[in-house]
């Protein structure tokens, strides 16, 4: 425990220029008794590690100096083969710098422990993309990856459903969901806005760096900006029955209709009456209808006309008597 805290002291400080003791102890839960002990473990074993005094000061290693010790254990080295996907690093352009990883990380590894990293890759495979999806259009991935790791503004040509526009951002950030890529970026001031990397038509690096908020975290913006996105696409309502199958099959109209029908009574049949979010009517039916005959809409009046209207249509078209298929005659031929 305590030498596993030594190594991770010493990564910290070999991976920033500088940590107070109050920010090692709150990291590690010890006392700052205990981080102090630590340090002065360190420096004994010959680690060059001092102290900064003052009020911005704290511990730092000797400029220059580096361990080759990665401070994995194998269990931790192990599971990194299951972090990397390699469709996507290879649209990033780091396909072949993962590999190479790859490879150094496996030859770090215990003799012993290395056919079992091995067999992860082997046994494990993480495919990010939604069934039935082909790969979005990833031509400006590229130079998106090179803004944001290099800290560039950019000028983007963007297809919004509005029109196309043209404006320079400063790219924060690229996220990977459900097989789509969106990149994170400052468009003027104002609050960050999401771009579909698909519907960027064109990207030029400009000379200019990007000033990065420092109190802004990718992970926190996109949970909020997914919330916020699904409330305001299904902003009605809709109040349904289901039938026990399609109770079963709520999921397929997302995660709320599938936690309501999961709590709701039945009735005598085995039918649930649940309210859903849903989007505009147009939307809503064609979302609907993926349940058939399972699911019947109650209000609004509105949902339940459109509804009907859509399911007579589809009466009428089945039916109707099939046109025998024709074939045109070949030259030559006679009936």
């Amino acid at each position: 425990m305590r030498a596993g805290r030594l190594v991770s002291i010493l990564m910290v400080l070999q991976s920033q220029r500088m940590a107070t003791a109050q920010a090692l102890a709150e990291r590690f839960e010890v006392s700052l008794r205990t981080i102090y002990r630590d340090i002065d473990d360190l420096a004994a074993s010959g680690v060059p590690v001092y102290a900064d005094r003052g009020r911005n000061g704290g511990f730092a290693l000797l400029d220059g100096w580096r361990t080759r010790l990665n401070g994995l254990t194998p269990s931790e080295a192990e599971t990194l083969f299951l972090s990397g996907l390699p469709g996507p690093a290879a649209e990033l352009g780091f396909g072949e710098a993962m590999a190479d990883a790859r490879l150094k990380l496996l030859a770090a590894l215990p003799a012993e422990r290395r056919a079992d990293a091995a067999r992860i890759g082997a046994r494990f495979h993480l495919d990010p993309r939604a069934w039935y999806r082909e790969a979005d259009d990833t031509a400006a991935l590229a130079a998106a990856a090179e803004a944001v790791w290099g800290g560039r503004r950019a000028r983007i040509q963007y297809e919004s459903w509005k029109k196309e526009v043209e404006r320079d951002i400063a790219p924060l950030g690229l996220v990977l969901k459900a097989g789509v890529w969106y990149l994170v970026a400052l468009a003027g001031k104002g609050a960050p806005r999401t771009y579909r990397v698909s519907a960027i038509r064109r990207l030029a690096l400009l000379d200019e760096t990007v000033e990065r908020p420092r109190d802004f975290d990718l992970a926190a913006y996109w949970a909020s900006w997914t919330t916020d996105f699904e409330r305001r696409l299904r902003s009605g309502t809709a109040t349904v029955r289901l039938s026990p199958r399609g109770a079963e099959r709520a999921v397929e109209l997302g995660a709320a209709a599938a936690r309501a029908a999961a709590s709701a009574t039945a009735d005598a049949q085995g039918w649930r009456t649940i309210e859903i979010p849903v989007e505009a009517v147009s939307q809503a039916v064609g979302d609907l209808m993926k349940l058939g005959a399972e699911i019947e809409v109650i209000a609004p009046a509105e949902l339940r006309r459109a509804m009907a209207a859509t399911a007579a249509t589809m009466a009428a078209l089945y039916a109707a008597p099939t046109k025998p298929a024709t074939t045109r005659k070949r030259a030559g031929e006679t009936s």
